[in-house]
């Protein structure tokens, strides 16, 4: 059996794939497991199949843990028109193909929220009108239910949030706090640093949330400034560093390379003695 996401040693190298068929979908996985990949990052709706057997060579094609995400975006990054209803059925699918576990997205069951915030503004990390985050009672027991298909079936969740705006140290970690309650086993929430303060201030909230927050939290930082997050945010015990194995039009260029994350990773631990 796979190791549980959840388990797996912080930071885990999460080698990201955004193919257009199985046969390349299991190319790319080789490539991220000689380039010391611990995990894979599968994105669905890239994929012109993802029916069970697609998902099914794609996922027994490694040894590594796979986590299986719907993003709605292409491979040529545009909008692959999913329902939520067809979003949230996709993941289960990639469970039922032997994935590890999915990320569900903070907006899941409300495309609304994708774009711009919907609820009362209450909360602290509420403000500023940050995208994927739901506060409606009724949306999130619908993604509490799915929370718990996805458990039933032996796999975890990732539920994460991509605010698409600066954040201080005290909202991430409330925002953090607020999604834990949903009872997802990872959690990954990505911010916007514009300026070296706002980096500093991500980094100082990877510090607090590894004090204040139970569940392994993967936490970065998009934007001008906010690259080196990506790599600084898992060394300070960040659950999982997202990487690109080699570039092409599909990747996330904000994305750190594999290899160099790994080396970096590994002269951390001499240096660590561990």
């Amino acid at each position: 059996m796979k190791q549980k996401l959840s388990q797996l040693a912080a930071p885990a190298l999460a080698g990201v794939v955004r193919e257009k068929n199985v046969r390349g979908a299991i190319a790319e996985i080789m490539n991220c497991m000689y380039d010391g990949a611990t995990m894979i990052d599968l994105h669905l709706s890239c994929l012109e199949a993802t029916d069970v057997e697609s998902l099914k060579n794609i996922i027994t094609s490694t040894k590594l843990p796979v986590l299986a995400l719907n993003y709605n975006s292409t491979y040529t990054w545009e909008s692959a028109d999913f329902s939520e209803e067809e979003r949230a059925k996709s993941l289960l699918r990639a469970v039922g193909a032997g994935a590890a576990g999915v990320d569900m997205q903070g907006y899941t069951f409300h495309l609304p929220s994708k774009s711009n915030f919907c609820g009362e503004d209450r909360y602290s990390f509420t403000k500023g009108n940050p995208k994927e985050i739901v506060t409606d009672e009724a949306i999130i027991s619908k993604q509490c239910e799915l929370i718990d298909k996805v458990h039933a079936m032996g796999a975890e969740v990732l539920l994460s949030c991509h605010p698409g705006i600066p954040m201080n140290s005290t909202q991430v970690v409330e925002l953090a706090q607020f999604l834990e309650k949903r009872n997802p086993d990872i959690i990954k929430i990505v911010t916007k640093a514009e300026t070296e303060d706002d980096l500093a201030e991500c980094i100082r909230a990877m510090l607090l949330l590894k004090k204040e927050v139970k569940t392994p939290v993967s936490y970065h930082t998009n934007g001008s400034a906010g690259t080196l997050s990506r790599i600084i945010n898992p060394l300070l015990g960040g659950k999982i560093a997202f990487c690109v194995d080699h570039y092409n039009e599909a990747s996330t260029m904000e994305q750190i390379d594999l290899r160099t994350a790994a080396s970096i990773v590994e002269n951390m631990k001499k240096i660590m003695g561990d």
